[in-house]
């Protein structure tokens, strides 16, 4: 396959094609008719084949050498007395190289994850030398740990589940419904199936599958990299008024900042706002006329796996099962969704029962697919803020940005901008750690707004969300091309977000305030 994807022969094109397939291989083309790879799968082979490209030993020997060089200058560095007593410069220096680290990472060919990991321990390393005791550090650390294997284990359990019901093709259910062809109907209809998928299922995986799905109704075209960022913008918009729909909700929901009916009450017009703006805006633009056409299937349908339906239903219904299980239990939102993946891994191994063709299907297999880098990343910017958070540093912005911008709206909406620049996940993770729930209680208009902002915001620049990014490799979508054609549209839907926010919560429309309304009352 991978010569096949360099268009090349040569002699061990011709071996390999003479060797006999392995059995996953027959398996894969059982579930995949067409020969096709699936969507995880082509940008990790797109990704391969870029990477043997663009393979230059001597600048990974120069980076090598920059690496040993910094480890070495830290390790010295740890030794000395200025660390003990200029903590708060050490962290925040740490982290702003770090974080750098992190956004350049295509620059820089390190893997965010992997950076994400050494500053998280460097940073600690550094707590424990500025710290009064080591004991007090340690007491810190193991605190900030409970807090974050919540997440990590809920998106763990999130992800493997997500990824049998694919495996199964579970997702067919939905997108086969999908049947019109005209270019501003299907702009529509695109947009709100992903914001409702998109709220039951994480942003990332919502668009991997909505571009799949794109790939078999639009041929390659500028109209079809335009459903590609209506698919960001109303993945992004669609994961920020349910708990489960994105990480930085999610995050703010195990803490305690939001629970799940007001989130979902307070937010539902907001994100539909935010989403509806840009589908009408693109709707009238001539973007849509010029590029947009009647078409058919271009790609055959794949077959749904055996008894997939069963598991497609399992799975969302473990999935919404989540907040059902922490209102009757109290317990961590995780231990539901471990609850839901253990129900469905049984199942699987009760329907596959002796189906040793189709053992890519079952929870094992599935664990080896899921996006492991991605939750180890999440561990290590998580584990990060949490140091600057013990150190107080946090604090001391919180209190830089009370003193200077003394309006909590306009602090939310600055975070949702950055976020389009930054992840949104240290940044909620820092809001977090700067006011806790006495400066703003549970479910209050700051929460809420922030929720919405980190989620939304996102979808201003291609490299704001994950989203945006499977997007940028999936349909090799330029930087470029997106802040001319999508951009201006999700910066539309964002403000518009938000104003409906602030509209529906200074209106705050009940019984009650109807029934004052001279006409409707009678007086």
């Amino acid at each position: 396959a991978e010569d096949k994807a360099r268009g090349g022969g040569g002699n061990s094109s011709s071996i390999q094609q003479q060797l006999p397939k392995p059995n996953s291989d027959m398996q894969l083309q059982e579930l995949t008719p067409s020969g096709t790879c699936d969507p995880l799968c082509s940008v990790d082979e797109t990704s391969s084949l870029e990477y043997e490209a663009t393979y230059q030993p001597k600048t990974d020997l120069l980076k090598a050498l920059a690496i040993f060089g910094a480890a070495v200058t830290g390790a010295v560095a740890i030794n000395h007395s200025w660390v003990a007593e200029n903590q708060d410069l050490a962290m925040a220096l740490l982290f702003g190289i770090g974080y750098a680290g992190i956004i350049f990472e295509e620059s820089l060919a390190f893997n965010k994850s992997g950076v994400g990991l050494l500053m998280a321990v460097s940073l600690w390393v550094i707590r424990s030398i500025g710290a009064p005791s080591t004991d007090i550090a340690v007491a810190e650390l193991t605190h900030a740990s409970a807090e974050v294997s919540e997440i990590v284990f809920f998106l763990l359990g999130a992800m493997t589940i997500v990824e049998i019901v694919d495996a199964h093709q579970g997702f067919k259910l939905v997108t086969d419904n999908i049947t019109t062809r005209k270019p501003r109907s299907l702009l529509w209809v695109v947009g709100f199936v992903t914001f409702f998928l998109s709220a039951v299922l994480d942003n990332l995986t919502s668009t991997i599958v909505m571009v799949s799905l794109l790939r078999k109704l639009v041929p390659p075209s500028e109209y079809r990299k335009l459903l590609g960022a209506v698919v960001v913008i109303a993945a992004n918009a669609g994961g920020a008024w349910t708990p489960i729909g994105d990480v930085t909700t999610t995050m703010l929901w195990i803490h305690g900042q939001i629970s799940t009916l007001p989130t979902m009450t307070g937010l539902f017009v907001p994100s539909v706002v935010s989403l509806a703006v840009p589908l009408a805006l693109m709707s009238f633009s001539s973007e849509v006329d010029e590029t947009g056409q009647n078409t058919d299937d271009v790609l055959p349908s794949e077959q749904m796996a055996p008894r997939g339906q069963l598991v497609f239903a399992v799975g969302i219904g473990g999935l919404v099962f989540v907040p059902i299980f922490k209102s009757l239990t109290g317990l961590p939102p995780y231990l539901g969704m471990l609850f839901g993946l253990g129900v469905l891994w049984i199942l699987t191994d009760a329907i596959h029962y002796g189906e040793s063709e189709r053992q890519r299907l079952k929870v094992p297999q599935a664990l080896s697919r899921i996006d492991t880098q991605g939750a180890l990343f999440f561990l290590g910017i998580l584990l990060s803020v949490s140091s600057l958070e013990a150190a107080g540093l946090l604090r001391e912005i919180a209190n830089y940005l009370d003193a200077h911008i003394p309006s909590s709206e306009l602090i939310a909406s600055a975070i949702g901008v950055v976020s389009a620049i930054i992840d949104n996940v240290p940044l909620v993770a820092a809001a977090m750690g700067m006011y806790d729930l006495s400066s703003y209680p549970q479910d209050s208009q700051f929460w809420q707004l922030i929720a919405f902002c980190a989620g939304t915001g996102g979808s201003m620049l291609v490299i704001g969300s994950a989203a945006g990014v499977a997007l940028m490799g999936m349909e090799k979508i330029d930087f470029f091309w997106y802040l001319r054609k999508a951009s201006g549209f999700a910066f539309a839907g964002y403000a518009a977000g938000i104003a409906a926010y602030l509209a529906s919560q200074n209106l705050h429309f009940s019984p009650t305030t109807l029934a004052n309304i001279p006409f409707i009352s009678g007086s």
